[in-house]
């Protein structure tokens, strides 16, 4: 299991620097005084390290999940879930906010690559190792900005004052292949095994994100292959369920097998997911008075009654009680009367959990996606992926057959939608939904079905305004269709 950490001895690295730089002049850490050495190497990757989990945010999270046909948001939130009409300003607010912050961890990544090759000071394994961190990072962070904004300015190096800021919007497809040229880097030299919790990214995260947007280009040859590597090759397992609640042996257990790639959180820096998911006071959902309680399930989609009630991930992603004072059971309010359940608060160390970025059941979806779309119809070993997610869900053994097993007997198209349909129950408010829906373009009928109607504006996210301020070949007529 590797997790991007909030290590202690980088946040203490940058608040020193942040000291430092209010008695000494604004360019005292610089190419010239700092890049030096492996210790300074170490130090930049780890703020890369820092500012990728602080993207990962709750921002980021609220956009990727409630640009879903599955969830209503509420409060500020509630405008995100009314796509028939373009963002308000509070949610542009937001989506620059996600744009600068991804930008933040590129223009990071880049000073890594623009000054650690120089080192002389340093391990060739470690200069090695790190130069791959920094490519996946960057690569990541613009497969988030492509998918989310469309053409986007593509920085490859670092911006140090204002004189740099200048970068067109470039296409979409000039994106992806900086996105491929990194992540292939990025696989070279990472390595394939790591100690639990030490903060380290592995190749096997490498391999997912070239998965994942293999998948998104359609490359499906290219896709089957890189993910049935993650599953013959890779050390992380499916956890096996037998019963709702074992599905928290994923969920609230740092030792799991199944996260390749997380966001740790520590007692002194916990996650926010739970509160946008409960109401306060709920326990065992949340035991804090700070809920904010903002993403509602919506029930005209495909977690309402269409979800059979026989898969054990419907009782575990969805309650509609509580326990009261007295020990009693407490149904939800009629204004919400069923609430997501998957990350909770609890009072034995569960709002510590790890809020996932990539998962051994992932590879499995995409080989069973990739690997039909690929045969124009599904292979024998796609609908045993598919199965043995399915098969767990239901509580039977991941690999062998079942009474709920899918029939090979599909067209490809229905075998994909079918893939679909399971990636969107595993998945829910991870954040997986809403791009899978735009890459297969079914956005306009899924969104229908769920009781909703949409505007083609609300494809893209708006670009940050203070980019278009600031940046001098970027005009308010470059902004995305609508805003």
């Amino acid at each position: 299991m590797k997790y991007i950490l909030l290590f202690i001895f980088s946040l203490t690295l940058f608040m020193a620097c942040e000291e430092t730089l209010k008695e000494v002049p604004k360019d005292f850490i610089s190419k010239n005084n700092y890049y030096k050495n492996q210790a300074d190497a170490e130090g930049a990757i780890a703020g890369v390290y820092s500012s990728f989990a602080s993207d990962y945010g709750i921002t980021f999270w609220l956009f990727s999940v409630l640009h879903g046909d599955y969830a209503n948001g509420r409060g500020s939130q509630a405008t995100i879930t009314v796509f028939d009409q373009i963002l308000d300003q509070t949610n542009i607010n937001r989506a620059g906010s996600i744009w600068s912050s991804f930008y933040r961890t590129i223009n990071r990544a880049n000073s890594v690559l623009d000054n650690v090759p120089a080192i002389e000071d340093i391990n060739p394994d470690v200069k090695a190792r790190i130069l791959s961190e920094a490519h996946f990072f960057r690569a990541l962070s613009y497969f988030n900005l492509v998918r989310g904004f469309g053409d986007v300015p593509l920085k490859t190096s670092e911006s140090v004052d204002i004189s740099d800021i200048a970068s067109p919007r470039v296409s979409q497809d000039q994106v992806y292949d900086l996105i491929l040229s990194d992540a292939l880097e990025a696989e070279k030299n990472l390595p394939e095994s790591v100690g639990d919790n030490t903060g380290q990214l592995s190749v096997w995260a490498a391999k997912m994100l070239l998965a994942e947007v293999y998948l998104t280009l359609e490359k499906w040859d290219d896709a089957a292959r890189v993910s049935k590597d993650v599953m013959d090759n890779s050390p992380y397992q499916l956890t096996p369920v037998t019963e709702a609640d074992d599905y928290y042996n994923t969920f609230a257990n740092f030792a799991n097998t199944e996260y390749i790639l997380a966001v740790n959180h520590s007692a002194s820096r916990q996650s926010s997911i739970p509160s946008y998911l409960h109401r306060p006071n709920t326990p065992p959902y949340n035991y804090s008075s700070g809920g904010v309680f903002a993403w509602l399930p919506n029930l005209n989609s495909f977690i309402g009654d269409e979800w059979d009630d026989n898969d054990l991930r419907k009782e575990f992603n969805l309650y509609r009680e509580y326990l009261g004072p007295d020990g009693e059971m407490v149904s939800l309010p009629s204004s919400s009367p069923v609430l997501f359940k998957k990350f909770i608060t609890g009072t034995d160390g569960l709002r510590l959990y790890s809020d996932p970025i990539f998962r051994i059941t992932e590879a499995y979806l995409i080989f069973a996606e990739a690997a039909a779309m690929a045969n124009n119809g599904p292979t024998v070993d796609a609908v045993e992926a598919l199965n043995a997610i399915k098969r767990r869900a239901y509580g039977y053994e991941m690999f062998s057959s079942s009474p709920v097993d899918y029939s090979a007997n599909m067209t490809a198209t229905e075998f994909q939608n079918a893939v679909l349909q399971e990636k969107a129950y595993e998945f829910i408010v991870e954040g997986k939904r809403w791009w899978d829906l735009k890459r297969t373009g079914k956005v306009k009928e899924a969104l229908a079905a769920a009781g909703k109607d949409f505007i083609d504006e609300r494809f893209l996210w708006p670009i940050d305004e203070d980019e278009i301020n600031n940046n001098p070949d970027i005009t308010a007529q470059d902004q995305n269709p609508g805003y």
